[in-house]
C-alpha cells in the first residue's frame, strides 16, 4: 500500500463537465475584451468555463447564457473565492499515518494480510529510519474487543472509514479541490434541465490588455495609409479560427466586487431581562407597505446581442504593399468596429499584428513650427480622413518617395477628420521671432446711472522672420499660441485649436520674408463717478475718445464738483474761524473773572468785557453763514446725485 495519501484512497464522485471554445472576440480601448463562447455539451454533462480569479468579478458583472434548440439554463454555479477549508489534515504529499492522526476516535477497518482489524484510532506517527530504509507509518488502534493495538501500515492492504458522515465530508472536500484544478483558476458551471445534447452559448467580458494601432503612412503621388492592429492573447484559452473584431473608443467600464465574499457587521443583540427597559419611539407611516414580491427563477434565459457581420470588404493594395486586408468597419453609435471577415488564431500567450487598414488617403507635406526654442520647423503632412473609417490613435511611420522619412504620434481621427503630423525637422528652413509691445491707451469712455467705464488696449505684435534655403517652394504652418483676451487685428488664421492659432505661410523658394501676428489686449476698469475729483476728471475730458455727450455731461459733473469743492473749503474755513473765536472768548472770560478780585481793575474788565461782546457778534454772524453754505453744499450735492442717477453717453 502507498504511503501518501491520493484521491485514490477514497473514491470521490465529480460531476462531468465540457468545455466550451472561444468563438468570437471584441477587444477595446478601455480595459476589457468581450467574448463568446459556444458549443456542444454532450448528454448528462455541463458546461464548464474556467477563469483567473481576478477575472471573476467582470464575468460575474457580465455572463449572458443561452442554450439553443429548445432547452432551458436552470443555473450557474461557480467555484468559491476562498479555496474548500476542511478540518482534515488532506495536504499535498501527507502521509497516510499522519493523515489519519487527524481523524482520532473515528473508527476504521484495517485489512491487512493477516486478516482485518477494526477500532478507533488512538493515534498516527510516522518514524523516521536510521539505517536509510523507508520510514515507519504506525496506526494505534483501541479494537472492539478493547485491545490497544499498534499497526504498522506497510502491511496494509486497505483503510476504511466506517462513518458514512465522516465518509461524506471527505467525499465532498475532495470533490471541491477536483474542480478547484489549480490556485489560478475558478470554474463556472453552466447547468440545463435538458437530457439530450444541447447547444450553449455563453459570452461575458474580461480584464484584457487594449488592441494598439501602429500605421505605415507611404507618401508620392498617391498617398496610401496602412493600419496594424497589434492583439494580445493573455487568457488561458487558444483563440482558433475566431471571428475577431476590434472598437475604437472608450466606454464607461469599472470593477465591482461580486465574487468574493461580503460580510457586514451585526449588532449584538442581548435579552431583554439582561437589559433595563427604555422608552422605544416609533415612527408615523408615510404609505402603505407593498406585498412581498414573487419569488423569480434563478435564471432566465437570455440571448447575449450579437453584432451583424457585414458584408467581406476586400481592397487590392497598392503597388506600395501587398499585404491583403479583409475587414468591414461601421459606426455603433460613438464607437467604431473593425471585423475581420477571415477566421484568426491568436495562441494562449502569444500576440499578433493583424492589418486592418489599406486606402488611399489624402495627404499635403508641409512644414510646422510651434516651439520657439527651435530654429527649424518641423516636416510634417496634413492628413485627411477620407477612408469613411475612424483611425484609431497610434503611432505612424512616415516613407517619403520609398525611404524613411521619421515617425509621428496621432490621435484617434473620425471620419472626415484632418490632423497634423510631424515626423522630422526641416533643415532647409530657419525661423526667428522678434516681440514688441505698445502702451495701453484709452480706446472707448462710456457712462451709467453714475458709473464711468474706461476700456483701454495694449498691442502686442510678433514678428516671424523666415529664410528658406532650399530651391523650392513650401507650405509652413505657424501655430502661435491663443491667449485669454487678447484679439487678434488684421491677420486670420487657417483653423484654430483649443491652445493655439494657425497660419499658413507659402514660402518662395531661395528667399527671405516676414510674417506679423498683431493682437490687441483690451482691459475695462470701473470708477464711480460720485467719488472721483474734479482733477481726475478733467483726465477723462482730455481724451480724444470721449463723445461730445460724454464731454458735455463731464463737464457739468466737474462744474458741480468744482462748486461743492469751494463750498467745503469755505465751511471749513468758517469752521476754524468760529472755533478760534470760541476759544479766545474763553481767555477773555478766565482774564474777567481774575480781575474782578483785584482793586483798580474796573477799566481793564470792561475793556475785556467790550473785546467779549464783539466777538460773541462775529460768532453769530459765522454761524448764520455757515448754515447757508450748509444748505448751499447740500443743494449742489442733491443736483449732482440726481443728475449721475440718469446720465448716459
Amino acid at each position: 500500500m502507498k504511503n501518501s495519501l491520493v484521491p485514490a484512497v477514497l473514491a470521490a464522485t465529480s460531476l462531468v463537465a465540457a468545455e466550451l471554445p472561444v468563438k468570437r472576440v471584441v477587444l477595446y480601448k478601455h480595459g476589457v475584451g468581450y467574448f463568446e463562447r459556444a458549443g456542444e455539451v454532450p448528454s448528462g454533462q455541463t458546461a464548464r468555463l474556467e477563469f483567473k480569479p481576478n477575472d471573476m468579478n467582470d464575468v460575474l458583472k457580465s455572463l449572458v447564457v443561452d442554450e439553443q434548440g429548445g432547452g432551458r439554463v436552470t443555473g450557474v454555479r461557480y467555484d468559491s473565492a476562498n479555496p474548500a477549508q476542511s478540518s482534515l489534515n488532506v495536504e499535498a504529499g501527507v502521509a497516510l499515518a499522519k493523515f489519519l492522526d487527524g481523524l482520532r476516535g473515528a473508527k476504521v477497518d484495517v485489512e491487512l494480510v493477516a486478516g482485518r482489524i477494526s477500532g478507533a484510532i488512538v493515534s498516527g506517527r510516522v518514524v523516521p529510519s536510521t539505517d536509510q530504509k523507508a520510514q515507519q507509518e504506525l496506526l494505534v488502534l483501541l479494537t472492539d474487543g478493547g485491545e490497544l493495538r499498534t499497526l504498522d501500515l506497510a502491511g496494509a492492504n486497505t483503510v476504511r472509514l466506517t462513518d458514512p458522515l465522516l465518509q461524506l465530508k471527505l467525499r465532498e472536500y475532495l470533490q471541491s479541490m477536483a474542480g478547484l484544478r489549480t490556485q489560478e483558476q475558478r470554474a463556472v458551471y453552466i447547468d440545463g434541465e435538458s437530457t439530450r445534447a444541447r447547444q450553449i452559448r455563453a459570452s461575458y467580458l474580461l480584464p484584457t490588455p487594449i488592441w494598439k494601432s501602429s500605421y505605415r503612412l507611404i507618401l508620392g503621388a498617391a498617398p496610401l495609409l496602412e493600419g496594424w492592429a497589434i492583439v494580445d492573447n493573455t487568457t488561458d484559452s487558444d483563440w482558433s479560427g475566431i471571428t475577431l473584431s476590434l472598437v475604437s473608443g472608450k466606454p464607461v467600464s469599472f470593477q465591482s466586487r461580486l465574487y468574493a465574499p461580503k460580510f457586514i457587521e451585526r449588532p449584538f443583540a442581548d435579552l431583554a431581562e439582561e437589559r433595563a427597559v427604555a422608552p422605544e419611539l416609533y415612527r408615523g407611516a408615510m404609505a402603505g407597505s407593498p406585498p412581498p414580491a414573487a419569488m423569480v427563477a434563478p435564471m432566465v434565459k437570455s440571448r447575449a446581442a450579437r453584432l451583424d457581420t457585414a458584408a467581406m470588404f476586400a481592397e487590392a493594395a497598392p503597388a506600395q504593399s501587398n499585404v491583403a486586408v479583409e475587414t468591414t468597419g461601421r459606426e455603433l453609435g460613438e464607437l467604431f468596429e473593425y471585423a475581420f471577415a477571415t477566421p484568426v488564431t491568436v495562441k494562449k500567450n502569444e500576440s499578433a499584428m493583424l492589418p486592418f487598414l489599406q486606402q488611399p488617403v489624402q495627404a499635403r507635406k508641409l512644414l510646422i513650427y510651434s516651439d520657439e526654442s527651435l530654429a527649424n520647423p518641423r516636416t510634417a503632412s496634413e492628413i485627411t480622413n477620407n477612408t469613411g473609417k475612424t483611425l484609431d490613435g497610434g503611432p505612424i511611420t512616415v516613407f517619403d518617395n520609398g525611404a524613411y522619412a521619421g515617425e509621428a504620434l496621432v490621435e484617434t481621427v473620425k471620419a472626415g477628420d484632418r490632423r497634423l503630423i510631424s515626423y522630422g525637422i526641416d533643415l532647409g528652413t530657419r525661423i526667428t521671432t522678434n516681440f514688441d509691445s505698445e502702451e495701453r491707451q484709452v480706446r472707448e469712455i462710456r457712462a451709467s446711472r453714475g458709473v464711468l467705464m474706461a476700456k483701454g488696449s495694449r498691442e502686442e505684435t510678433k514678428t516671424y522672420t523666415i529664410k528658406n534655403v532650399d530651391p523650392r517652394a513650401k507650405t509652413l504652418i505657424i501655430q502661435h499660441p491663443l491667449r485669454a483676451g487678447y484679439k487678434l487685428i488684421g491677420v486670420t488664421p487657417v483653423e484654430k485649436t483649443a491652445t493655439d492659432y494657425r497660419f499658413a505661410v507659402e514660402l518662395k523658394p531661395n528667399a527671405e520674408q516676414t510674417f506679423t501676428v498683431k493682437e490687441e489686449f483690451v482691459v475695462e476698469q470701473t470708477y464711480l463717478l460720485s467719488s472721483d475729483t474734479a482733477d481726475q476728471i478733467e483726465i477723462f475730458l482730455r481724451n480724444p475718445t470721449l463723445s461730445p455727450a460724454g464731454k458735455q455731461a463731464l463737464g457739468k459733473i466737474q462744474a458741480l464738483k468744482a462748486q461743492i469743492a469751494a463750498v467745503v473749503q469755505s465751511i471749513q474755513a468758517n469752521q476754524s474761524q468760529t472755533a478760534g473765536l470760541v476759544k479766545d472768548q474763553e481767555r477773555l472770560r478766565e482774564n474777567i473773572r481774575s480781575l474782578n478780585s483785584v482793586t483798580g481793575q474796573e477799566q481793564q474788565v470792561q475793556r475785556y468785557a467790550r473785546d467779549l461782546a464783539e466777538r460773541e457778534t462775529r460768532i453769530v454772524a459765522l454761524r448764520d453763514q455757515l448754515q447757508a453754505e450748509q444748505q448751499k453744499r447740500a443743494a449742489l450735492e442733491s443736483e449732482l446725485n440726481a443728475f449721475l442717477a440718469n446720465v448716459t453717453f
